[in-house]
């Protein structure tokens, strides 16, 4: 590599290093060399306007896809802005037919691409790209292309027919996140995994418990609760019993919310008292509440990743004698919606505390845990 290059690899990776102090990046050396200057001040830029981290994740993750694709497809960094042959080329080597490509090598996405892809952990499936996922690259190469004060084509007819006429000709099922809901059966499973006093065992316990009953929190919110998102609330009076203890969760800025916004979820009974268990037990009173652990039990000072969560969640799950890839941590969120429907608990109320805003999406789960047994489904059983 000539000094010139090494040194502005080095520059980008510093850049990068900076931005990760905000926003946790993985593989920074590899997307030093890949990405350009330009894409390092666009996403310096967008840091720097605040933007949520999820939102910043999907956006640098497909802008490295992007250009990965763009050297392996032309042998050129992505032009800004991508002219419509560009646009539609991405489409055709995307979303292809796999009876078509079986007689027609030249179909799809060709091979040298694809190798080049998979090699450097671009790709991984073998088939055609999700049309969603395609959508949601192209929505975000249109994001950072406005970032730059540039116009792109994605507004054009002809690759709107091109994605309409993709999608329409190899019909896709839509698959879950999660195979398999976590409902309140499969959580107990989970939770009796969880049974001695060591410390993975009391934060398991607690990342379980917390995130189902907070409505099914999302991965990455989970990964980011902080201490200082608790409040103690009064206790909750019990049909039996003494009174139950309350927390609230001030959620900040989720997917759903704008900055303004601080949606607020409860936590009452069995959840709270396992996560004062887990925060007792490694004295925590301030920052991260969920933390990595080391080989010797050593605790973290740093904040578990959102892909933490997910294997701590299968591992979980293999423990428990069920099948891992079944399950993940998006279950969670599906099985907190599908068990409120199991228990009478009202659309409404289940999505005050899960925060969907879409009544389609929180129906979808909702929904199917009623209509598979109830007399519209038995009609002629």
């Amino acid at each position: 590599m000539p000094p010139s290059q090494k040194s502005a690899v080095q520059r980008r990776s510093e850049e990068l290093d900076n931005i990760a102090a905000v926003l946790p990046l993985e593989r920074r050396d590899e997307l030093a060399e890949l990405l350009t200057d330009q894409d390092v001040e666009t996403l310096r830029h967008l840091v720097n306007q605040g933007m949520g981290d999820n939102t910043l994740r999907a956006l640098t993750s497909d802008l490295a896809y992007l250009e990965a694709w763009g050297l392996a497809a032309t042998g050129k960094s992505l032009p800004w802005p991508a002219p419509e042959a560009l646009l539609l080329k991405f489409v055709a080597q995307h979303l292809w037919d796999p009876e078509k490509r079986a007689v027609d090598l030249d179909h799809g996405m060709p091979p040298d691409v694809a190798d080049n892809l998979r090699r450097q952990g671009f790709l991984k499936s073998t088939g055609p790209h999700a049309p969603a996922t395609v959508r949601r690259r192209l929505a975000n190469w249109s994001t950072l292309t406005k970032w730059r004060g540039l116009e792109g084509a994605f507004a054009s007819p002809a690759l709107k027919s091109a994605i309409r006429l993709a999608v329409r000709a190899v019909p896709r099922t839509r698959k879950r996140k999660s195979a398999k809901a976590v409902t309140g059966d499969v959580l107990a499973k989970l939770l009796a995994t969880c049974s001695t006093d060591s410390l993975r065992d009391v934060r398991d316990r607690a990342i379980l418990m917390v995130a189902f009953a907070s409505g099914g929190r999302r991965r990455s919110e989970v990964a980011a609760l902080r201490v200082e998102q608790l409040t103690v609330e009064p206790p909750v009076e019990a049909p039996e019993g003494p009174p139950l203890p309350s927390l609230a969760i001030h959620l900040g800025r989720t997917k759903n919310t704008t900055g303004e916004q601080d949606d607020v979820v409860y936590l009452t009974g069995r959840p709270v008292e396992a996560l004062k268990a887990w925060l007792a037990a490694v004295k925590i009173d301030k920052g991260s509440v969920f933390r990595g652990i080391g080989r010797w039990g050593t605790v973290s000072r740093r904040a578990i990743d959102p892909q933490s969560v997910n294997a701590i969640i299968k591992q979980r799950v293999e423990l428990a004698g069920l099948e891992r890839g079944e399950f993940s941590a998006h279950g969670l969120r599906s099985g907190y919606l599908t068990e409120a429907a199991n228990r009478g608990i009202s659309l409404p109320e289940a999505m005050e505390q899960s925060r969907h805003r879409s009544v389609q999406q929180a129906s979808s789960y909702y929904n199917s845990a009623t209509r598979r047994t109830g007399r519209a489904a038995r009609l002629f059983s």
